[in-house]
C-alpha cells in the first residue's frame, strides 16, 4: 500500500493571452480591484493544462489552448510554485464573472501603473522578452494585497 502525502507546495497556473495586435489581457479581481493575469490554483485531480484552461474559462469566459511555458516562479515564503503560460484564444466571449469584475486588453507599453500586481507585470515582461526557454525566477517579495486575497499569485 502506497502512502499518499499531501503536497508540500501549492501549484498555480496563470495565462498570458495576447490579441492579434499584441495587447495582453488583464482581469480586474472582483474582491480586491487589482489587475492580474487570469489563472489560479491547479486542483488535485487536474493536469496543469486542464487547470489553466479551467481557470481562464471560469474567470473570463474564454476557451484557450496552451502555447508555451513562459516561466516557473517560486514563492517559497508561501509554499507555492506558479507556472505562467502563453495561451491563445480558441473561442468563447469575454464576460464578467464572480471572480473578475472587468477585463481589458492593454498594449505592452500601456500596462496599468496602479493596481497591477508587480509579480504579474514581471511575468508579462518575461513573456514579451521571447526567451528561447522558460524563465526560472524566485518571487519572494509579498504580493500587494496578500491580506485581501490569496488569488494574488
Amino acid at each position: 500500500m502506497t502512502k499518499i502525502h499531501p503536497p508540500s507546495h501549492r501549484v498555480a497556473a496563470f495565462a498570458i493571452i495576447f490579441s492579434s495586435n499584441g495587447a495582453v489581457l488583464l482581469s480586474r479581481r472582483a474582491e480586491s480591484g487589482w489587475w492580474n493575469l487570469p489563472g489560479g490554483g491547479v486542483e488535485a485531480h487536474e493536469s496543469v493544462s486542464e487547470g489553466i484552461i479551467r481557470e481562464v474559462r471560469e474567470e473570463t469566459g474564454l476557451e484557450v489552448a496552451v502555447t508555451r511555458l513562459v516561466g516557473v516562479y517560486s514563492k517559497p515564503q508561501k509554499h507555492e510554485v506558479v507556472l505562467t503560460f502563453e495561451c491563445h484564444v480558441l473561442g468563447g466571449e469575454l464576460q464578467i464573472t464572480e471572480e473578475s469584475s472587468e477585463h481589458q486588453w492593454f498594449a505592452p507599453d500601456q500596462l496599468p501603473t496602479e493596481h497591477f500586481l508587480p509579480k504579474h507585470r514581471e511575468r508579462v515582461l518575461d513573456a514579451l522578452s521571447n526567451q528561447p526557454a522558460a524563465i526560472l525566477r524566485d518571487q519572494r517579495s509579498p504580493s500587494v494585497g496578500d491580506h485581501q486575497s490569496n488569488h494574488n499569485q
